[in-house]
C-alpha cells in the first residue's frame, strides 16, 4: 500500500519526511521518495529500503523547508527508479531530465491516464515514466496560471479513478496542497 508524507517548515523537513516513510514501511512498498524546494526543484528516489534513500539523501545533502515523500507499489510502470515518486512536471520546452515547476505524489489508480497523456503529449509535454502520476503531474502544470491549489482543484475535475494526491510548486514555496475525489 502506497503512502505520502508532506511537511512545510521554516527549518530541514527531509529528516521528518524520511522518518514519516520509515513509520510507513510496514504497509509494504517497492521504491521510495522524497522532494523538497531548495532554490528549486530537488528530489531523491530508490527502489530500496528507505535506509538506502536516507543514506542518499544524506550523501546529497538534500534539505528543505517544503517537501513531500512517497512509497509505491507499483500499477501502471514497473519498480524501477524513473517510476518511483515523487514525480517533476516538464513543461512544452523543458528539457527531459530539468525539473519544471510542480513535484506531485499520488496514491490510487487513474483509470483515464492514458487519454490524458495523449492530450498532454500533443501540448508538447514529455514523459519520463510510464506511471499515471507523472499524467496527473504534466496535468497540474498545464493548468497552473500562479494558484496551485486551483490548478490541482481543475485537474481533479479531470480524473477518472481513486487517489489520494499531495503537491508543492517551486512558484509557491510554503504550500503544499492535496486532494482525493468527494464521495457522491
Amino acid at each position: 500500500m502506497c503512502g505520502i508524507v508532506a511537511s512545510v517548515s521554516t527549518r530541514n523537513i527531509v529528516p521528518i519526511l524520511v522518518q514519516g516513510l520509515q513509520r510507513l514501511e510496514y504497509r509494504g512498498y517497492d521504491s521510495c521518495g522524497v522532494a523538497v524546494y531548495a532554490d528549486g526543484l530537488k528530489r531523491a528516489r530508490s527502489t530500496s529500503r528507505v535506509a538506502e534513500l536516507q543514506e542518499q539523501v544524506s550523501s546529497e545533502k538534500l534539505e528543505g523547508g517544503t517537501g513531500i515523500a512517497h512509497t509505491r507499489w507499483a500499477t501502471h510502470g514497473a519498480p524501477a527508479v524513473h517510476n518511483a515518486h515523487p514525480h517533476f512536471s516538464h513543461g512544452p520546452g523543458d528539457a527531459a531530465q530539468k525539473p519544471g515547476k510542480v513535484a506531485l505524489v499520488h496514491n490510487g489508480i487513474i483509470e483515464n491516464h492514458e487519454e490524458l497523456r495523449a492530450a498532454l503529449q500533443a501540448k508538447g509535454y514529455v514523459f519520463d515514466s510510464q506511471t499515471d502520476t507523472e499524467v496527473i503531474v504534466h496535468l497540474v502544470d498545464s493548468l497552473y496560471d500562479g494558484d496551485l491549489f486551483e490548478a490541482l482543484k481543475a485537474a481533479v475535475a479531470q480524473l477518472h479513478g481513486a487517489y489520494a494526491i499531495a503537491a508543492f510548486c517551486k512558484d509557491e514555496p510554503h504550500r503544499v496542497v492535496g486532494a482525493r475525489p468527494v464521495p457522491h
